[in-house]
């Protein structure tokens, strides 16, 4: 079997040192992007690995990629474990970055990181047992190609990301040949309904935009060299920007560029589920999808509410985690 690796970001925002530089960086204009929620610590990142070692043992190795700062019941003698800094791949002119685009960005120069891995935020979990074939198949990564529209609107600026994104995958592919060359690819029956998306939007002249379901992502690093080799300036300019901006592009690029070349395998969207806490989901309904292990891996996105509406979910979602994963990881002390 090929070497998969994991890949994991994380951020502790109750770090004071932190905190200050970041302050000192803050334009007040990306209010958006500073806002609490995208930092507050939900005390579950135990479980990441827990879920982890439990449900997918096969895993080569581990990278966890930091600004500086570790939990305190880390196991960093892990023998799976690298304890990676901004600083140790993130080229210097960038540093120091607040900007998640650009610390995505620039993993492929992560030393030691597999051809193949794949990439987890620290809102992503596994929560039942996944095999290696779940994340890539005869080499190629695990994917669902379904298309779709993007519909920016002002109150979520930084979907428009996905333009962004979008506009680099037309410069280089044409839709039409795209579907044609790769048809059972893209009309295939493990994506249920939505490939119906694809039928329908299938008559538009360029690729309107590629269906992204927030989950743990497969990535092959040469497509990671290959993309910054063809489009270095307009990934720099990305870079350069200490905290995400509405014109940066993302990670889905590279995501959107190994479907547009068909460099693929065919998954359906039901590996995993995203929920979108208090905005379209409850507490109560992330704990009963954990507990029941209605599927292999959840995103648990974060928005605003009340520091009473946080603390209860915070307590609800952690008390199913700690049902399903009660023990303990070697990767913890």
């Amino acid at each position: 079997m090929e070497k998969i690796d994991f890949v994991i970001i994380w951020v502790d925002g109750n770090d004071a040192d932190w905190q200050a530089e970041k302050a000192g960086y803050s334009p007040d204009k990306l209010k958006e992007d500073a806002s609490l929620h995208r930092y507050r610590d939900w005390d579950n990142l135990q479980y990441w690995f827990r879920g982890v070692e439990k449900y997918a043992p096969w895993v080569n190795k581990i990278h966890f990629v930091t600004c500086g700062h570790l939990p305190k019941w880390l196991n960093v003698n892990h023998p799976k474990l690298n304890i990676v800094r901004h600083s140790d791949y993130i080229p210097e002119e960038y540093l120091p970055t607040f900007n998640s685009h650009t610390i995505e960005l620039n993993l492929h120069r992560i030393k030691g990181l597999s051809e193949n891995f794949v990439y987890f935020n620290d809102d992503t979990f596994i929560i039942d047992k996944v095999k290696s074939a779940d994340f890539f198949k005869n080499g190629l990564p695990c994917d669902t190609a379904v298309l779709n529209p993007h519909c920016y609107s002002p109150l979520f600026q930084f979907h428009f990301t996905t333009f962004r994104n979008i506009g680099i995958i037309n410069k280089y592919f044409n839709m039409k040949e795209v579907l044609k060359k790769n048809f059972k690819k893209w009309f295939n029956l493990k994506y249920g309904k939505k490939v119906l998306q694809t039928v329908v939007l299938s008559p538009c002249p360029r690729f309107p935009g590629m269906w992204m379901n927030h989950m743990p992502n497969s990535y092959k690093k040469s497509t990671f060299e290959e993309v910054w080799s063809l489009e270095e300036e307009e990934l720099v300019s990305t870079c350069k920007n200490k905290f995400r901006n509405m014109l940066d592009y993302s990670q889905w690029l590279f995501k959107e560029w190994q479907i547009a070349k068909g460099e693929f395998y065919p998954r359906s969207p039901k590996t995993g589920m995203n929920f979108e806490l208090v905005f379209s989901h409850t507490a109560e309904e992330i704990h009963d999808f954990i507990l029941k292990q209605k599927r292999k891996m959840i995103c648990i996105n974060d928005y605003e509410m009340s520091d009473e509406e946080y603390e209860k979910s915070k307590f609800v979602i952690n008390s199913a985690f700690d049902r399903i994963l009660p023990e303990k990881s070697e990767f913890e002390l």
